[in-house]
């Protein structure tokens, strides 16, 4: 496994940890492109802006969304990030938690995409990488 992109991607989900997406995205091509399965920005951003903006908007609701990556695994020049989700909804002092399945795509230091997936699961089958 690239060591490289495991830095690159710990980086980004440090930074979007602190709310950081701009900062978190800063190895990332200008056009590159995200796509979410599910959710309420499902669909495909393309553009650092229009991604950070997406993202943005999705954590507004949250007064913390703490995104720890907890297995890497790689095919290819892909690598699939299992992550833990914290997040404690603005007003409600409570917290829940949930994982999901992240392929990036980097090469050469660069982020060209991203696709989010619902559960860690998902994302592994459409790696290739399902048991």
């Amino acid at each position: 496994m690239s060591q490289e992109n495991v830095e690159i991607l710990r980086h980004v989900y440090n930074a979007a940890s602190r709310g950081d997406w701009d900062g978190g995205l800063r190895d990332a091509h200008p056009d590159c492109e995200a796509r979410f399965v599910a959710g309420p920005q499902a669909g495909t951003h393309r553009g650092r802006d229009e991604i950070v903006a997406a993202l943005s908007d999705v954590t507004a609701a949250f007064d913390a969304w703490i995104i720890e990556p907890l297995e890497f695994f790689e095919s290819g020049d892909q690598t699939v990030v299992i992550a833990r989700n914290r997040l404690r909804p603005k007003g409600t002092g409570g917290e829940f938690e949930y994982r999901n399945g992240h392929i990036w795509t980097i090469r050469d230091g660069t982020i060209l995409s991203l696709v989010g997936y619902p559960n860690p699961e998902e994302a592994l089958e459409a790696a290739g990488l399902s048991e």
